[in-house]
């Protein structure tokens, strides 16, 4: 990487280091790497604001830092707003146990998904943003939206499929002195 004045500072020679405070913040080795590419990205965008004579191991520390305390941030206030909308709904809906039963077992499914892929499938089916919209609230590009609502409805229907597959097998029981006619 060049600063603005065209003076090189090695960022590969911190790569190692980087990983390993990203580890050691958020605990998972694929999780670290994202953070350390998304602090990367930062530290590219903002060359321009590196001093010449600065620690570069100390300006890329302290922009991963912060990068980890925005995603923090953003996890809490995401997951304050979910929260907040599963109480809404919870509250919102007296209906028949059966359809309690049905939308909590929906509400656990869509919970369960990765955290990019609940940020994506909420924005296009409960916000009603388009693609492109969703993509440019998330930051990131349509095709990357489009394969994180893909992969969504995949483990939502494979959760589905789960859930019915464990209901069929209950299905061979009878209920004494009733009947096992559905239409009743």
């Amino acid at each position: 990487m060049t600063t603005n004045r065209g003076r090189h500072f090695d960022v590969i020679g911190q790569l190692a280091s980087l990983r390993r405070y990203a580890r050691s913040l958020v605990r998972d080795s694929d999780d670290a790497e994202d953070l350390v590419h998304d602090a990367l990205i930062k530290a590219y965008e903002g060359r321009q604001g590196f001093r010449p004579g600065t620690n570069v191991r100390k300006w890329l520390f302290s922009i991963l830092h912060n990068t980890h305390v925005d995603r923090l941030r953003r996890t809490k206030a995401l997951q304050r707003r979910h929260e907040a909308l599963g109480q809404i709904v919870e509250q919102s809906m007296a209906a028949s146990q059966d359809h309690s039963v049905r939308l909590r077992q929906v509400r656990e499914a869509f919970f369960q998904l990765p955290e990019e892929q609940r940020e994506a499938l909420h924005l296009v089916t409960m916000e009603e943003l388009s693609y492109e919209e969703a993509a440019g609230a998330l930051g990131i590009p349509v095709g990357t939206l489009m394969s994180r609502i893909s992969r969504a409805r995949a483990r939502l229907r494979s959760i589905e499929d789960a859930t019915t597959d464990q209901n069929d097998q209950f299905r061979h029981l009878r209920i004494v002195g009733g009947t096992d006619d559905d239409s009743h």
